[in-house]
């Protein structure tokens, strides 16, 4: 769908981030989700340092994005956010209430099973790469890495998704969550996790969500980014 600023949908995203977390910031969660049910939304783009301000931490109190605002409603966190947009228009939950309790069970699964260790995947290498404590802590990490991929990759099976052959919101958020490694050997150690990981990347709605998204953040980082980065490292 075209971003639309007449929509009375509305996200926030940020203007800029570093190369490394562009194409991952979690507004593209809530994008691909609207693309899913043809929804047009307008993005509200947030500048360095502006996520952290009053007018924002209304919306959400911890001062991050995504958040989502509709006639009804104002959100935040993308996993609570796709949900909602999931609920209120066709296209990302089964009609039959038992298949979608299964699919929102894999929401849940997505975003407390198998992200956590990911994140810490990320935090090891790439946030804290420079820290004493990093590379001892890595194989520990990559070992509860493969202690869930693996047993999601014997439950996935042969399956085309997660519960069958029909895409839902659970396959979105989980398919965004391994992306959270992709390229980096470990999903890429199991034939159906990254065969599942590639047919949702190749989805028309997934193209346009990261299209849009990239296209959205300025190409050179403003004048403070370099004082933000190292503020930012220094309290890690």
């Amino acid at each position: 769908m075209t971003i639309d600023p007449s929509s009375p949908i509305k996200i926030t995203a940020f203007k800029w981030v570093p190369e490394f977390a562009q194409g991952q910031v979690r507004d593209l969660r809530v994008r691909w989700a609207l693309e899913e049910v043809g929804q047009r939304y307008e993005v509200q783009y947030l500048v360095l340092g502006e996520h952290k301000e009053p007018p924002h931490r209304a919306r959400h109190p911890f001062g991050q994005v995504p958040t989502y605002q509709d006639t009804e409603v104002t959100l935040f966190e993308s996993g609570a956010i796709v949900l909602h947009i999931a609920e209120r228009f066709e296209g990302l939950l089964p009609g039959n209430r038992a298949a979608r309790a299964r699919a929102i069970q894999w929401m849940f699964s997505a975003l407390n099973t198998i992200e956590p260790p990911l994140m810490d995947y990320a935090i090891v290498t790439l946030f804290e790469a420079g820290k004493p404590w990093s590379e001892p802590r890595r194989p520990t990490v990559e070992a509860r890495i493969h202690e869930r991929l693996s047993e999601l990759s014997r439950r996935l099976g042969d399956r085309r998704w997660l519960d069958g052959d029909g895409f839902t919101a659970g396959d979105l958020l989980m398919v965004s969550v391994l992306r959270i490694v992709e390229g980096k050997g470990l999903v890429e150690q199991y034939e159906n996790l990254a065969a599942y990981m590639a047919r949702g990347i190749a989805r028309p709605g997934f193209k346009k969500a990261l299209a849009d998204q990239l296209s959205g953040f300025a190409r050179t980082p403003p004048p403070e980014a370099s004082e933000w980065m190292e503020k930012q490292q220094q309290a890690e």
